[in-house]
């Protein structure tokens, strides 16, 4: 049976386990990264951000390369479609303290393909490997590339770009099995995941639909380097412990609780109340899903006016969950 506790690398990037958290927009704070980090990711992504962003200076955009010590290793992923734009993108990244830098070639929202980013580039091979070459000659950190089956669905054109990428300097690729098409709809064919495992030399991550262990040992039994966690942890980090172990063990109502003030007191310190106010909005279904508490708490802390109103909620529904919150900020401290 494959040890999803063993250590593996990307380049000279050492990681500790083979479970990888994806990167995920509007989601992937470095709070939630720290949070995954203590569940036991052995590697956590950044939100894409945007290289043209990056290169005309914005602020929020900078935000995004911002890492915490606790974090490492960790690789910001950026995405764009000029190959000096992305260079200097890496080069920006690489500064701020990532250990990898990783270029999209998987996002299918309308607004990056636009720009003829994301999962665009998957018709662009041509320009998809000239953005690699620039982007690993301008960094010394490994440069990964996260990618999608192809366009179309039924699309093998990961398959046929993924050496390439590899040519022209990527050192690990992490394949979400599903075209651009497909968006999250149907299945992740992770059959392709197993291929590309076979025709290149360096770690291929698995990505998409992955929700237990014995999913995540079968595509390290099959060849894939690691798997890549996204939507199913969402309000549930728990998996990820899950699926290291191969023991699944439902939280008490006080634990959950207590997990989800201390992430929304993370959020609150990395964003400042009003963002975070509705940053976090999201995330109260997410937690409180699964029968774990009353469905009203959900609208009750949706519409609470500030997060010490919802932290009552919280502890009111859930009493014994107050000790947990101090001894979890406790462990942040030290």
């Amino acid at each position: 049976m494959s040890d999803l506790h063993q250590s593996w690398q990307i380049g000279a990037v050492r990681i500790p386990s083979r479970l990888v958290l994806a990167p995920m927009a509007g989601v992937s704070v470095r709070a939630y990264r720290r949070q995954a980090r203590r569940f036991g990711a052995g590697l956590v992504w950044s939100e894409m951000v945007s290289a043209a962003g990056l290169g005309h200076g914005s602020r929020r955009t900078r935000d995004y390369l911002r890492i915490d010590p606790d974090e490492h290793p960790i690789a910001l992923q950026i995405f764009g479609s000029e190959p000096a734009e992305a260079a200097e993108a890496a080069r920006m990244a690489e500064a701020a303290g990532a250990d990898i830098v990783d270029l999209n070639l998987g996002c299918p929202v309308r607004k990056v393909m636009k720009s003829g980013a994301g999962s665009a580039l998957l018709g662009q091979p041509e320009l998809a490997c000239r953005i690699v070459e620039e982007m690993a000659a301008a960094v010394s950190v490994p440069v990964t590339v996260k990618l999608r089956s192809g366009i179309e669905p039924g699309s093998r054109t990961c398959i046929e770009l993924g050496p390439r990428l590899v040519a022209a300097g990527a050192q690990a690729l992490v394949l979400h099995p599903r075209s651009q098409r497909q968006m999250y709809g149907g299945s992740a064919d992770h059959s392709l995941t197993v291929e590309l495992a076979s025709l290149v030399k360096v770690p291929v991550v698995a990505s998409g639909d992955i929700r237990s262990g014995e999913q995540a040992r079968a595509l390290i039994a099959g060849g894939a380097a690691a798997v890549m966690i996204g939507r199913a942890a969402q309000g549930n980090p728990w998996l990820l412990s899950e699926i290291l172990s191969g023991e699944e063990k439902e939280p008490a109502p006080d634990e959950v609780a207590a997990e989800l003030i201390h992430f929304m007191r993370e959020v609150e310190r990395e964003l400042g109340e009003r963002r975070a106010q509705s940053f976090l909005k999201k995330f109260y279904g997410w937690y409180l899903r699964r029968g774990r508490f009353p469905r009203q708490l959900r609208r009750e802390l949706v519409e609470a006016g500030t997060l010490s109103s919802t932290e009552r909620l919280l502890l009111a529904a859930a009493p014994q969950a107050e000790p947990l919150v101090v001894g979890l900020e406790d462990a942040s401290r030290r």
